[in-house]
Order: C-alpha cells, then structure tokens, then sequence
C-alpha cells in the first residue's frame, strides 16, 4: 500500500470545501438570486403598470362620459323647466342648483384636505432612526 502523501501519486480533491469556497459558493447563489428577483420585480412593475395605464384610459372615458350625462341632463332639465318659466329663468334656475352642488362638495372636500395629517408614525419613527444607529434607541 502507498502512503497517502506518496508524491507520485497525483493530488486527491478534498471531499470538503475551504470556507472561502464555501462563501464564494454563497455569494454567487445570493447574487444570481437577487439578479431573479430584480428581473421578476421588473416584469411585475411592466404588468402593473401596463394594468393601470388601462384602468386610469377606462377611468378617464367613465369621468367624461359622466360629465356628458350631466351636461344634458342639465340641458334637458333646463328646457323642461322653461316651458313652465321662460328659458332665462330656467337657465339660472338650473344653474343655481349647479352653485349649491359646488358650494357643497366644495366644503366637504375642504373639510376632508384639512383632515389630513400626513404620515405622523412614519415620521416619529423616521425620528428614532439616528439614535438607533447610535445604539441609543431607548432614549426617545
């Protein structure tokens, strides 16, 4: 029998990896899977985007479609209404009604924007951040 370190014989590979390998071996996987996963959020980002590029064109067909409705709905009710009192007065009739509409939603709207707070917890958390990193996290 020959003694394993018998130097005619040609060099055994060692069964198990140096830990440089092994994190060699790691950081290719780690790469090649962060690689897939950007190409999979991209081509995600290209459906969803494209999806809502669809919905706002519908959204924006429905918006306009709506304001025709509204406008000869007005029109309509503006004729009707000046058979009874004369075309000059329906017309500010209607448009009196049109005013109240818009005082309304104008208020509740302003109510609603005045009601917003902002993002107030991402913003106190945004604030402990420089002390977390300082290792004071507590302190705040």
């Amino acid at each position: 029998m020959s003694s394993p370190f018998d130097p005619t014989l040609p060099p055994q590979p060692d069964s198990r990896s140096s830990v440089g390998e092994l994190f060699s071996d790691v950081a290719v996987d780690l790469s090649t899977l962060i690689r897939q996963e950007v190409e999979l959020a991209k081509a995600e980002l290209r459906q969803s985007a494209t999806r809502a590029g669809k919905g706002a064109g519908m959204l924006a067909g429905a918006g306009i479609s709506g304001y025709m409705v509204l406008l000869f709905a007005s029109v309509a009710a503006w004729w009707g209404i000046g058979d009874a009192t004369g075309h000059g007065w329906s017309a500010l009739i209607v448009a009196a009604i049109w005013l109240i509409a818009a005082a309304i939603l104008g208020l509740m709207g302003r109510r609603e924007i005045s009601a917003v707070s902002g993002v107030p917890q991402t913003a106190q958390t945004v604030k402990k951040i420089p002390d977390a990193i300082r290792g004071n996290e507590g302190t705040s």
